[in-house]
């Protein structure tokens, strides 16, 4: 019809793009029908509901959802930052994410921070202004500047992979050191006594070493060699840190990876070297990533539930935006050590 502007050409900001009025003329329907039928489809009969929705087919409306918004205070966007999308280890908690806020009406929007955390407040800033229902953070470490801007931006915080007393708002995940701590018991008590460790070079990775350092010292086993490598972790970082490490202590019995990829690739270096796996060096990873039961041997590790964290990042957004009780804001979702071939 004439008042819909001609397919094929891109409305540009000032030129006018396809309105709801324009949706309305084709449907022949009032303004008001079009925004039931995109809000509250039920409260439209479905003769009506199935011109208006033939209506918007042709003519591209896209619903302004900046506007609808505004009026209902809400954005139905959640943010998430991440380190990295390149690595394997988040994917269940972004996934679980998604789908939990999908089944809300919700979408994800995700930004990548960086292990060095470089990027995350210029990040917060874009993201911020936005006006997100809830921003999904993983760890806990931020820098002042960007720890006032979440406090002062009033919006529902979910800090995940990590725990503290003392979240920002709201947290789910688990300690680093109690892991490192925990690996460190299970070794020696399957009669390691002889560690070394391959680990990336980020906080939460340094933290769950020196959880290991700490307790195999109590064990009465000082100063762990280890090789630390560079953030995100690769296959090719755990080959060349498994080298250098054994270079220089060529007596170890085991590795204590800080994570599986990194493990995968101490593995690899052994085999390629004539190393038996465990019979010459064991080797134990961290998060349980689908290739873990399927290396060979298969990978001893530590398991964390990336999907419950996801869920319950989730839950916490939803039900503070919804004014529900979000109940404990502090969830420790724990970790469980897996038992394999490698170790």
């Amino acid at each position: 019809m004439d008042s819909l502007k001609k397919p094929g050409r891109a409305a540009r900001p000032g030129t006018g793009g396809i309105t709801l009025n324009d949706v309305a003329k084709l449907a022949g329907v009032s303004a008001i029908t079009v925004s039931r039928a995109l809000n509250t489809p039920a409260a439209v009969s479905p003769d009506t509901l199935e011109r208006v929705r033939g209506a918007i087919a042709r003519s591209g409306y896209v619903p302004n959802l900046v506007a609808g918004g505004l009026a209902s205070n809400r954005s139905r966007l959640v943010a998430a930052l991440v380190p990295t999308i390149a690595g394997p280890v988040f994917l269940e908690t972004i996934q679980a994410l998604t789908d939990a806020l999908a089944e809300a009406g919700c979408q994800l929007m995700l930004g990548q921070s960086g292990y060095g955390g470089a990027r995350e407040d210029a990040l917060l800033d874009a993201i911020i202004g936005r006006r997100p229902d809830g921003i999904v953070l993983i760890g806990i470490m931020h820098s002042a500047e960007g720890r006032r801007r979440l406090l002062a931006s009033g919006i529902p915080v979910v800090e995940t992979w990590d725990i503290t007393p003392t979240p920002l708002d709201m947290i789910v995940g688990f300690s680093h050191e109690k892991v490192g701590a925990a690996v460190a018991d299970y070794l020696h008590g399957r009669g390691f006594h002889r560690p070394g460790i391959v680990s990336a070079s980020d906080e939460r990775a340094t933290r769950r070493r020196v959880g290991f350092e700490q307790r195999f010292a109590e064990l009465g086993v000082p100063g762990i060699p280890a090789c630390v490598v560079p953030s995100p972790s690769s296959l090719g970082n755990g080959r060349a840190g498994f080298a250098e490490l054994r270079a220089s202590h060529p007596g170890l019995d085991v590795v204590f990876c800080s994570s599986d990829v990194i493990a995968h690739g101490v593995i690899t270096e052994a085999h390629a070297t004539g190393l038996r796996v465990p019979e010459d060096i064991a080797v134990m990873g961290f998060g349980d990533l689908p290739f873990a039961a399927f290396t060979y041997p298969q990978l001893s590790t530590v398991s964390i539930d990336g999907t419950a964290i996801g869920r319950q990042a989730a839950n916490f957004i939803l039900d503070r935006v919804a004014n529900r009780d979000v109940g404990p804001p502090v969830r420790d979702i724990g970790f469980s050590i897996i038992q394999r071939g490698s170790a």
